[in-house]
């Protein structure tokens, strides 16, 4: 359970982002796996920007995209390794705080 310095420390992420980074992941695994199924000609000034990539550029497309989630995990995995630190740190301070009051 999250402890009241802790809530202070982190801040929950904005849904609206949520929703952007998703949807624009969804979009691009779409381009790079699937993309003759995307309607071009419906998507405004995205469509022949998208479809020129996929013609022209579609091996950089997929090099981006598996990069794109080699960076995320990593991301994770860093943020991961910083909390178990972190919380090492407050477990030592916790109990160098406790032992110097029972002395």
């Amino acid at each position: 359970m999250a402890t009241a310095a802790g809530a202070a420390y982190f801040q929950r992420g904005s849904l609206f982002w949520f929703t952007i980074i998703t949807l624009s992941f969804g979009y691009y695994t779409w381009v790079v796996f699937w993309p003759r199924s995307i309607p071009y000609q419906n998507l405004g000034p995205l469509g022949p920007f998208t479809q020129y990539l996929v013609d022209h550029h579609h091996t950089l497309l997929c090099n981006g995209y598996w990069l794109a989630w080699l960076i995320h995990v990593g991301e994770s995995l860093y943020a991961i390794v910083l909390c178990k630190q972190n919380e090492l740190r407050i477990r030592i301070k916790m109990r160098k705080l406790i032992l110097r009051d029972t002395e």
